[in-house]
This record gives C-alpha cells, sequence and structure tokens, in this order.
C-alpha cells in the first residue's frame, strides 16, 4: 500500500482530521524508545556531572563527549547505514533529539554536528563525497560546522560576502571570507561553508577541512547563555578548496540553506521538549522541599497555576510536533516509493511543511522560555543564584528564539508559506476562504449544550479556523504588494495560525487516548485541553482583534470584530481547579510523566 501523509503542508485550515489519523507520543514503539533511553542514559551518566566543567570551557572536553556520543552510535541514527549509521526514520531522529535536548551546552553541539553539520552533505552530497566524510561523521572520527552567517549577514544569508574563485587551472577555488556564529567552529574538522563563486548573485556550498592552510579563527565568543558551546568568528584566507569539495551545483548554496534550516526548525522544535522536561523536574523537586510560612510551597495556589501552566505547555507542543513529525516521514517515504533519491525525498518531505516547521520553532521556543521563566519564580531568589539550575537553564533557553531563523522571520514564513501554497493551488486556502467570505453572517459561536466533550472541542477548533480563513483573503486584497511589508498583521496571522494547530493537534492526542482506552484516568488529560482550549480562544481573539483593527475600517471593522467575537464565544472554565489536578498529579508523581 502506498504511504501518504493524511493532510499536505498548511493543509489542516481547511480540511478535519480524525483521530485516528494522528500520531501521538504514546506510539512510539519499543525500538525508538530504547534509542531515546541510550540518549537519556549517555546524557545523565556522562553529560550531566560535567555541565560545570563544560561551560568553564574546560580543553577538549565537548568533542571528546561528542565523540564518546558517537561510539554510541547517537551521531548516526538518522545516516544511511550504507555509510555507517543505524538508518532510523524521521519520526525516531526526532525523539532522539528531544532525549538529548535537556543537555544545555551539549545538545547544542550535537544538534549542530548531526544536523546543519551532517546534512547538507548527506542530503546534497556525490557518492565519492559521501563516502569520504559521512561514516567519519557518523562514528564522531570527524566533527562538523556549519558556516553561513556573516558579520552583515544574518537572516539575509543572500547577503554574504566571501568569494570563491576558480584558479587557472581549473583544479580549486581559493576561497576568502569571513564567518560568525559557528557553532562547534573551536574544534569542527569539516565545515560546510558558503560563498559566492566569481561574480555570481547567489551562495554556492563547499565542503571545507579546517586543517586546510589558511583558516584561522578568534577566540571563543563570550555568550549570555549555552556557555559550553564553541562559539568562534573563522576566516578564511585564500584557502585552497579542491572542485570536487563544490557541494551540489554551483549558486545552488542558497537553496541548500534554506532547507537545511527548515529541517532544523521542527527538530529544534523535538529538541526543547528535552529542555521543558528538566525544568518542569527541577520546578516540582524545588517546590516540594522548599518550606515556606510552615508549608510546601508546592502547596500554594499560586505554584500549582505555575506548575499546571508548565505542563499544559510542554504536552501541546509534544502533541504538535510529533504529530507533524509523522506527517513528514510519510512523506518521505512516499517519495522514496516514487523512486526520488535519499536525499531529495528528505529534503522535499519536510519542505512540504515548511509552515509547520516555522510555526512549531516558535511555539516550541517560547513555551520553554515561559517554563523555565516560571522556574526561576519558582525558585524564588535562588532561581536568581548561578548555584541554582534555573540560572542555567533560563540563560541557555533565550538563544533558541534566535537560532534557525529569528521567530520574528518564522512568524512571517508561517502565513507567507501558507498563502504561498494556496496561491499556487496546493492546498484549497481561498476558496475555502471566499466560501466563508460569502456566509459571515450564517455563523454561530459553539453550542456547547450537546455534551459532547469532543464534539465541543472540535467545533472550536473549526470557528477558531474560520476566524484566520476570513481574514487572509481581506487582507491580501487590501494590500496586494505591499502586504510584505505589513509584518505586524502578518504576526496577528502567523500567531492565529500556529495557536489552531497545537490546538487541535492536542484535541486528538486526547480524544485518541481516550478512545482507544490508551490512559486509566483521562481526566487529567481533559484538564489539560480545558486550559489549553481556553487559553487558545482568548490568545486567536486578540491576534485577530488587533488585527481588525490595523486594516479594516467603518463597516467593514465592526461587522469583522462581531464575526471574531461570535467564533470566540465559549462559556468560562474552571481552569483553577484544572490546573490544580495537573499540579498535583505532577507533585505526586515526583517528575513529568504525562
Amino acid at each position: 500500500m502506498e504511504t501518504k501523509a493524511v493532510l499536505r503542508g498548511g493543509e489542516f485550515l481547511i480540511k478535519d482530521t480524525d483521530y485516528n489519523d494522528v500520531f501521538i507520543p504514546e506510539e512510539f514503539d519499543e525500538e525508538q524508545q530504547m534509542i531515546a533511553e541510550t540518549c537519556i542514559d549517555f546524557i545523565e551518566t556522562e553529560v550531566v556531572p560535567n555541565f560545570n566543567a563544560l561551560d568553564e570551557h574546560e580543553e577538549g572536553l565537548l568533542p571528546s563527549l561528542l565523540k564518546k556520543s558517537g561510539e554510541l552510535g547517537m551521531l548516526g541514527i538518522s545516516v544511511p547505514e550504507e555509510y555507517e549509521g543505524f538508518g532510523q526514520s524521521f519520526l525516531t531522529s526526532m525523539r532522539a533529539n528531544e532525549a538529548v535536548g535537556s543537555a544545555y551546552s551539549f545538545s547544542v553541539a550535537f544538534m549542530a554536528h548531526t544536523g546543519i553539520g551532517t546534512l547538507p552533505l548527506l542530503y546534497y552530497g556525490n557518492d565519492e563525497q559521501l563516502q569520504k566524510y559521512i561514516p567519519q561523521l557518523a562514528s564522531g572520527e570527524i566533527l562538523a560546522a556549519y558556516c553561513l552567517t556573516e558579520p552583515n549577514a544574518g537572516s539575509d544569508a543572500n547577503a554574504g560576502t566571501s568569494k570563491a574563485v576558480l584558479t587557472e587551472d581549473g583544479k580549486h577555488y581559493i576561497l576568502t571570507g569571513q564567518k560568525m556564529w559557528i557553532t562547534n567552529g573551536g574544534f569542527a574538522d569539516l565545515l560546510t561553508v558558503f560563498a559566492k563563486i566569481d561574480n555570481d548573485r547567489v551562495l554556492s556550498a563547499f565542503m571545507v577541512e579546517s586543517k586546510w592552510e589558511g583558516i584561522t579563527m578568534n577566540p571563543e565568543e563570550h555568550k549570555m547563555g549555552i556557555k559550553g558551546s564553541s562559539t568562534r568568528q573563522i576566516f578564511f584566507n585564500d584557502v585552497k578548496v579542491p572542485v570536487e569539495n563544490l557541494l551540489g551545483r554551483r549558486g545552488g548554496g542558497f537553496r541548500i540553506a534554506l532547507n537545511i534550516l527548515h529541517i532544523g526548525r521542527i527538530k529544534l522544535g523535538a529538541t526543547v521538549i528535552g529542555g521543558m522536561r528538566r525544568a518542569i523536574n527541577y520546578s516540582v523537586n524545588y517546590a516540594t522541599e522548599r518550606k515556606q510560612f510552615g508549608s510546601f510551597i508546592a502547596e500554594f495556589g499560586a505554584i500549582k497555576h505555575k506548575l499546571g501552566q508548565q505542563v499544559v505547555k510542554m504536552f501541546a507542543t509534544e502533541s504538535a510536533v510529533y504529530r507533524v513529525s509523522k506527517d513528514i516521514e510519510d512523506t518521505i517515504e512516499s517519495f522514496k516509493e516514487q523512486g526520488k533519491t535519499y536525499g531529495q525525498s528528505n529534503i522535499e518531505g519536510v519542505a512540504e511543511y515548511e509552515p509547520e516547521c516555522a510555526m512549531l520553532k516558535v511555539f516550541g521556543s517560547e513555551s520553554l522560555d515561559y517554563i523555565v521563566d516560571e522556574m526561576v519564580q519558582i525558585y524564588g531568589g535562588m532561581g536568581f543564584s548561578s548555584e541554582a539550575p534555573a540560572d542555567r537553564s533560563y540563560r541557555d533557553s533565550r538563544i533558541n528564539r534566535i537560532f534557525e531563523g529569528t521567530n520574528e522571520i518564522n512568524r512571517l514564513i508561517t502565513v507567507d508559506a501558507t498563502m504561498k501554497k494556496g496561491m499556487k493551488h496546493k492546498i484549497d486556502l481561498y476558496e475555502a476562504a471566499q466560501e466563508i467570505l460569502g456566509k459571515l453572517d450564517e455563523l454561530v459561536p459553539v453550542d456547547e449544550s450537546n455534551g459532547d466533550y469532543y464534539k465541543i472541542k472540535h467545533a472550536f477548533v473549526k470557528n477558531l479556523k474560520t476566524s484566520v480563513l476570513m481574514l487572509i483573503p481581506l487582507i491580501s486584497e487590501k494590500f496586494k504588494r505591499k502586504l510584505m511589508f505589513e509584518e505586524e498583521i502578518l504576526m496577528n496571522i502567523s500567531d492565529m495560525i500556529m495557536n489552531v494547530y497545537v490546538l487541535e493537534s492536542t484535541v486528538l492526542r486526547v480524544e485518541k487516548l481516550d478512545k482507544n482506552g490508551m490512559k486509566s484516568d483521562i481526566t487529567i488529560y481533559k484538564d489539560m485541553l480545558d486550559v489549553l482550549t481556553q487559553n487558545t480562544v482568548h490568545a486567536v481573539h486578540k491576534s485577530g482583534f488587533d488585527a481588525i483593527g490595523s486594516f479594516a475600517e467603518g463597516e467593514q471593522r465592526q461587522q469583522l470584530c462581531d464575526v471574531l467575537n461570535t467564533l470566540t464565544r465559549g462559556n468560562a472554565l474552571n481552569v483553577k481547579d484544572s490546573r490544580r489536578r495537573i499540579a498535583d498529579k505532577l507533585i505526586d508523581d515526583g517528575l513529568y510523566r504525562f
């Protein structure tokens, strides 16, 4: 039977999904869990005892830990077996990323090596390049870095000025330029370097060995967080790069960079889940040990609110990240069945879900930021001390909103990619939107009187989707080609899209847990869903209200506000008690076990 994802990227906005058609984290099989446990065991035994030493840049420690993880096979989880990897699926690699994601600076170095360090070559390299480098990257014999950013070329990567000039004999490119913020730069053996050949307007990519003459670097950067990771500026001074080390085709570097960033975004969505887990576990442990006014602070309602909300953020992130990860995996497999190469299948499979990759990078990184911020607050004065774990969690979390494209850029990508899919008729976005605009007067609030719990939740999801769909064609028509300059409105729409996707993913997960009898006590999961629903309805209303006020006028403004109020109307839920029950389970378990 042909493998096929249930939905194309962005299509969730216009189609309903059955709970049986989504993957949820509770469905990971024994082998996938075993791989994750191997990663977790390595982190707890080898990395955690060295957190402080890593932050102090103990000489050789970080590369030695990476090499140890390579000996266990952790660096080659998704590398095909023909190149001495384990050949595991996209979904399995995502689960492994989560497992490593709690390791602060080590996880940054690990992800840089296995992601942006290895994948450009793995997906775009020719047979000779793959045989030469990939087995060594998979084993940890050599370590990798990715050199894209320049002092004047950050989010606008194609503004880079690094040059590669072909020698007269045609055997080498002479590479000159400067790269900055290079993760693993201090010890990487193989660098993926982006530069423009001669007077090209677009980038090309090269595989450069750091031992080659002409490569120098500045000392380690002093950073706000992820202090243990190696971050350096690297200078290329007339470096001779053999022509056979051009990666892909000439001028193809910008496309390589974009596609690798799609992958990096969704993988970061999984990585931050590991950080959430560690922060939540630290939070509940401290809350059950610290006494004030004669009671453990975990007994106070204000602390239970924080613990409950931390859990809801993580559970929702898991639900959405693994839902789209399975869709990506199925799409990759379908492309392989069609005869596409390994690289093409992975590149195009992830690119199909460009909107979801961007939005979940945003949602995940901002959820982790919320969780670690509340962790500091739960620790109180100790949270501000560098002797407590809240310090490292707080500082290290902040980079995730900048990594893999800033969250501002990713918000714009979310809505832009969704709208382009509609304009290119890859999804029937504008057709569905025009149908809604034709019946605005017929739209009604969710009927919460019928008593069918999941029917009510799906009705809220549908109404929130409707609120997005009615605005997209209106802003397109209002601003036309100038819409790109209305970033505030676009980010309002993006936040609406993101929150709807996360809510729907969580509804489907809880419904599947319930109807398939996968949890003995479903009440606590309904509590999480109730809290998330109320939070999401309010968030979508605010974003929609801000967007309408920013472009509509007169009668149209009033009509749209009235419709939005209708679509986001709902009964008040007792989320106070819901959060308390969630917190009580967390407290009883002593760690995140949902």
